[in-house]
């Protein structure tokens, strides 16, 4: 698991592409009570990453911040999840 800032992101809009601000978060589908199993994506290298859930493609936008998703309102939470 990172160990640093981890944000959730929702698709509540049923976008097709979501852009983000980092490469490494995790992909809850809608809010709940339709959310998915939360599942923690990873770009790695690459620029894109497809949700195995919801099919939800993300794509890394280098102007957007940490806290910024492109549509807006995308953002669940900003709090790393711990593990116990």
């Amino acid at each position: 698991m990172a160990a640093h800032f981890v944000p959730h992101i929702a698709n509540d809009q049923g976008a097709e592409k979501i852009f983000v601000g980092v490469k490494e978060f995790n992909c809850m589908g809608a809010r709940p009570p339709f959310d998915h199993p939360h599942v923690f994506l990873d770009m790695g290298s690459d620029g894109q990453i497809l949700c195995p859930y919801c099919s939800t493609l993300y794509v890394y936008d280098s102007r957007l911040g940490e806290h910024e998703t492109d549509p807006k309102g995308c953002l669940v939470s900003a709090a790393a999840e711990t593990a116990a």
